[in-house]
């Protein structure tokens, strides 16, 4: 018989709940008006904090940038094939993705194309220096199709957590 070997998911309560959502709002927040916002006390609201991010249900706190404000305006949706599909071939390709800065996402997908990839440049020369750098240098790199997008309707960092 097989077993289950997914990892048991953390317990999270209500409060654990709406501290998530809180933060995921705004990680900025002092832990006094995080404290006010779920209607908890500061230390218990500290304390929780911590458990969240020791237990790893909290993987990192960050500054989402406005790219457009920074000159970044040319956004590109990438999917990658490969020639060879063994294990070492897809995480050596994406342990290149980890290392390219302009790179923002990474995913192994199927069916269809091995890796869709979610680029970010200034513009279209910086876009092709990125495929040549990223992508058509790599010998095992079979076929390269990208998108670029031309309005972006939403995006959103936010995970559901109330059940």
């Amino acid at each position: 018989m097989a077993q289950n070997t997914a990892p048991a998911l953390p317990e999270l309560d209500d409060l654990d709940r709406r501290i998530l959502e809180q933060l995921q709002i705004d990680c900025a927040l002092t832990n006094q008006d995080l404290a006010e916002r779920v209607h908890a006390s500061p230390p218990t609201c500290l304390r929780r904090v911590r458990r969240l991010v020791d237990i790893g249900v909290v993987d990192r706190q960050v500054a989402i940038l406005a790219a457009d404000k920074l000159g970044s305006t040319l956004t590109a949706i990438v999917e990658i094939t490969l020639d060879v599909q063994a294990a070492e071939s897809l995480d050596a390709f994406e342990q290149s993705m980890l290392a390219e800065p302009a790179v923002l996402q990474c995913y192994r997908v199927s069916p269809g194309p091995d890796f869709v990839v979610i680029a970010q440049v200034r513009d279209m020369p910086a876009y092709h220096a990125l495929v040549h750098r990223a992508f058509t240098a790599q010998a095992n790199v079979r076929n390269v199709r990208t998108f670029f997008s031309v309005h972006r309707a939403k995006f959103e960092t936010r995970i559901a957590v109330r059940e």
